[in-house]
């Protein structure tokens, strides 16, 4: 369980390293933080609860997608996947909406998307991009919470 929660901390760091520099990250680093973290889910709670736990989340989702592919195509007039929303992006979700349970996903999720945009607030002067990178902010959320959480041992993440 050691390796795989190394495994994770590295993969968020190489997530957020490529995702702020370039906005682009390797997707075979999103595929293995999906793994890792769906691994760590499954060994931390039953199997049904697992499986109620990623169709719900994978459902919330895909509800949030279509919702902004609606605003960016009808109201932004814009191309969903090039100018708005990276793949990228949709794979950090799916890992995040793997790799835990409904209401972990959903404080983590939330919390990641407001540490984001406060991110972003304060750093946009200092970059040429005009994008955000979602992904790189969100993953240097979750590894804050992942290290403080495994350090100080005082509340499971997987707690039902």
């Amino acid at each position: 369980m050691l390796l795989v929660k190394i495994g994770i901390v590295c993969a968020l760091g190489v997530i957020t390293f490529q995702d702020i520099k370039d906005r682009q990250v390797y997707a075979f680093v999103l595929l293995l933080l999906i793994g890792l973290l769906g691994l760590m889910h499954y060994q931390s709670v039953m199997p049904i609860h697992f499986l109620y736990a990623v169709g719900i989340n994978i459902s919330v989702v895909g509800c949030i997608m279509m919702v902004l592919y609606l605003y960016a195509t009808y109201r932004l007039k814009r191309s969903f996947f090039t100018e708005v929303f990276g793949l990228g992006d949709l794979l950090f979700f799916l890992a995040v909406a793997i790799g835990f349970p409904t209401v972990t996903f959903t404080i983590l999720f939330v919390f990641s998307l407001l540490f984001s945009i406060l991110a972003w607030i304060l750093l946009k002067n200092k970059t040429t991009h005009t994008t955000v990178p979602l992904a790189g902010f969100m993953a240097l959320f979750l590894g804050i919470i992942f290290i403080a959480n495994w350090m100080t041992n005082i509340v499971t993440l997987y707690t039902i």
